[in-house]
């Protein structure tokens, strides 16, 4: 099995889930490591979610849970940082601020709203709404340089009206190519997260199309999440999105290692 380098437990504000039947699941399935990436949002706007995780006491459990279960598992200590234009200063103290194995930096919030909110897509059609969220990631993108892979880079995808239906590659190439170019010339990896099959869209995010062209482009610093918030939902769908991923030409994925990255064969 995949070592699963996306995951949440109850120190994200929107999970439940005990580190510790996290660690458990992820030995039941086999997994030789996992990498948590507690949410980090800062200056998110208000509502439910405070997206603001504890980090010594974080670390404090994640380090003494890694100790615990050396024999059976490893555990890794990253961090899910979302990214918004305007943190020039905030995004990279952060990353900096402890002594993380992996970071990834991801777009939730464009021009102060969660695509995952309706408002989101008020007075604009699916495909304008789409085409700013790409926008921003590829402003982040340019922006910062302090993560280690860009989470879901089409996230987007699973909370507009109609979803992934009319959404591919081809609409919106130009953009989607920068986002490419730009991640391989800053050496930043790109995440193939399988919850997309979890969320019903029949692929992952970012979709097979985006892969492929990111291979063709010479893409090859790839990491793989389940985005998992549950123990039921680690290395979700991970069989086949492993093949789905050699389909596309890759023959290996990365994993990171205080911050260094390794070479796992699919």
């Amino acid at each position: 099995m995949y070592y699963d380098f996306h995951l949440h437990t109850s120190f994200s504000s929107d999970s439940n889930a005990p580190m510790e039947r996290m660690i458990l699941q992820g030995i039941s399935l086999g997994l030789p490591g996992i990498c948590f990436t507690e949410h980090m949002d800062l200056d998110f706007p208000p509502g439910n979610f405070s997206f603001l995780v504890n980090l010594p006491a974080y670390k404090k459990t994640c380090l003494e849970l890694k100790e615990k279960y050396a024999g059976l598992i490893s555990v890794f200590f990253g961090l899910e940082m979302g990214l918004q234009p305007h943190l020039k200063k905030e995004i990279p103290a952060l990353a900096d601020s402890e002594n993380f194995d992996f970071l990834i930096g991801s777009t939730h919030i464009v021009d102060r709203l969660d695509p995952y909110n309706p408002e989101f897509y008020e007075n604009r059609t699916q495909k304008e709404a789409y085409q700013r969220y790409f926008e921003v990631v590829l402003e982040n993108l340019r922006t910062f340089s302090c993560f280690d892979t860009c989470g879901h880079i089409d996230y987007v995808v699973r909370y507009g009206p109609e979803k992934n239906k009319g959404y591919s590659y081809q609409t919106y190439a130009d953009i989607l190519d920068e986002i490419l170019k730009t991640l391989i010339e800053k050496g930043i990896g790109l995440e193939c997260n399988s919850a997309g099959f979890k969320y019903g869209l029949g692929h992952p995010n970012p979709t097979e199309d985006i892969l492929l062209r990111y291979r063709e482009l010479g893409g090859e610093l790839l990491t793989l999440g389940s985005d998992g918030h549950a123990p039921e939902h680690m290395a979700y769908d991970f069989l086949k999105t492993g093949e789905l991923l050699k389909a596309c030409g890759f023959r290996y994925y990365t994993i990171f290692r205080k911050r260094k990255p390794e070479f796992i064969k699919l």
